[in-house]
């Protein structure tokens, strides 16, 4: 049969339709998977078009799947996070949804407390075991939404469960239209997609929960979970590792719509925040990730690296204030004691520090020779220099700067002599054999007591500027 698709407006065949495939042993790609092997990529070479929704957007998980690699958050910390994602996703809400646990009584405190808030965004919804019971639980606190775990792999299906494929399935639609027969809105979690059978169960799952869909009125969301990171994004690839390829199928083939499709990825292979793009790119809408992508085993995808992703995507950040990514990751190292390491991109204390001498030179003549952007306009904070033997007067002024936020209209010359003496400091400390880095604190020691007189008419420029400035 031909139909015409109001979505590529063009003639289409609709003859096939994929039904489950029970197979009497798991499926397991072996030829892609072997386990004493590093995982291996196959290319068909077929590509799919890609097709941007309308609107993208990102939706957390940093109190259900980030959680689970940390000690539980306490309400405070939680309320203090959820008010930090609620100004960074702005009043359009590009950051859409926060995920919650329910099992415990800290877990319901926390919820309540972020509800009373009042944010429209991030809407809060929930995760639970899919039983009538944890049904009812989200019935009765009032969440619109909740996710629900259905492993899809045959790793999962025939090895964790013990079950067919049949079975899997059966349970799977069971519970939703638990679910769904008391109002709740399923988010279906489709676990361990790129190790599944595309074809002979996801998308046959997915066209029943399509038509049960349909039957209740209820929308049913898909979360497509790349559980170990091994989504891929090139041209071409083989299913099931092809991220353009599962985006393709799911709205195209599943027939699901992009608003109800959502990509949640791992970085087990350094590729998570590419992948998110890339589901964007191809048909999904919601990228699922962690603040500072903190999650099992190697993360998730970070939140604050899709904010920017969105950014550069759309060319505009749509009220997003992205100097809260700032505030987030100090949060994490002051309040959380979280150690963030420090090159990480965008969070990390030295993501925007160079320790070349050379480098603090051309950065003291234009700052976008060594920047990928105002750091210091997009996340409150300015380019560091770190000094060392290498750094010199250029480094050591940039330093200066950058540290007591000096204008630019304040003049200071690299050769000014004042800086003589802690620039022969730092030159004995390295000949005596010193071969780490001169710290923050260590400088702001050394300029005090070598060069006081400096930092006091540098701190009356620096508030006399300010002064004229308002």
């Amino acid at each position: 049969m031909l139909e015409f698709s109001r979505r590529t407006n063009t003639l289409e065949q609709s003859e096939y339709k994929y039904s489950l495939q029970d197979l009497p042993e798991p499926h397991l790609y072996r030829l892609l998977y072997p386990y004493d092997e590093v995982p291996k990529i196959p290319f068909n070479h077929r590509h799919v078009p890609m097709y941007p929704p309308n609107e993208i957007f990102i939706t957390d998980t940093t109190f259900r799947d980030g959680q689970q690699s940390l000690v539980p958050y306490t309400t405070e910390q939680v309320v203090a996070l959820f008010t930090m994602l609620h100004e960074l996703g702005g009043p359009k809400g590009i950051i859409r949804q926060s995920e919650f646990f329910l099992y415990s009584k800290r877990d319901r405190e926390a919820l309540d407390a972020c509800r009373a808030l009042g944010f429209e965004y991030p809407e809060i919804t929930s995760w639970i075991r899919a039983t009538r019971k944890d049904f009812q639980l989200v019935k009765d606190i009032g969440i619109a939404e909740t996710g629900i775990l259905s492993s899809c792999s045959d790793y999962h299906i025939y090895n964790k469960l013990h079950m067919t494929r049949a079975q899997a399935m059966d349970q799977f639609l069971g519970v939703v239209k638990d679910a769904l027969s008391i109002g709740v809105r399923p988010r279906v979690h489709l676990e361990d997609l790129t190790r599944a059978d595309f074809y002979g169960f996801v998308v046959p799952l997915a066209l029943e929960l399509g038509k049960l869909s349909q039957e209740s009125g209820i929308p049913i969301k898909l979360r497509a979970c790349d559980t170990l990171g091994l989504g891929v994004s090139y041209p071409g690839v083989a299913l099931p590792r092809s991220v353009p390829g599962i985006a393709y199928g799911l709205w195209h083939h599943a027939g699901f719509s992009s608003e109800l499709l959502e990509w949640h990825g791992h970085n087990d292979f350094y590729r998570a925040v590419v992948n998110a793009g890339t589901a964007w790119l191809y048909g999904i809408a919601a990228a699922n990730c962690t603040l500072l992508g903190i999650g099992e085993r190697t993360g998730n995808t970070p939140l604050e690296a899709m904010v920017f992703e969105y950014a550069a995507l759309r060319g505009a950040l749509d009220g997003m204030d992205t100097t809260v990514v700032t505030r987030i990751a100090d949060y994490y190292r002051t309040e959380l004691k979280y150690d963030i390491p420090p090159m990480t991109p965008l969070v990390g204390a030295d993501f925007n520090t160079t320790r070349a001498g050379i480098h603090a030179d051309g950065l003291l003549k234009d700052k976008e020779i060594y920047t990928v952007f105002n750091t210091e306009k997009l996340l409150d904070a300015p380019i560091r220099v770190m000094v060392n033997q290498a750094s010199g007067a250029a480094g050591l002024l940039h330093w200066i700067k950058s540290e007591y936020r000096l204008p630019d209209s304040i003049a200071l010359d690299k050769r000014d002599p004042r800086l003589a003496p802690v620039l022969a400091w730092i030159d004995e400390e390295y000949k005596s054999g010193r071969v780490t880095g001169i710290t923050d604190s260590e400088l702001r020691a050394v300029l005090r007591v070598m060069a006081g007189e400096l930092l006091d008419e540098l701190t009356a420029a620096k508030g006399a500027a300010e002064q004229t400035a308002e």
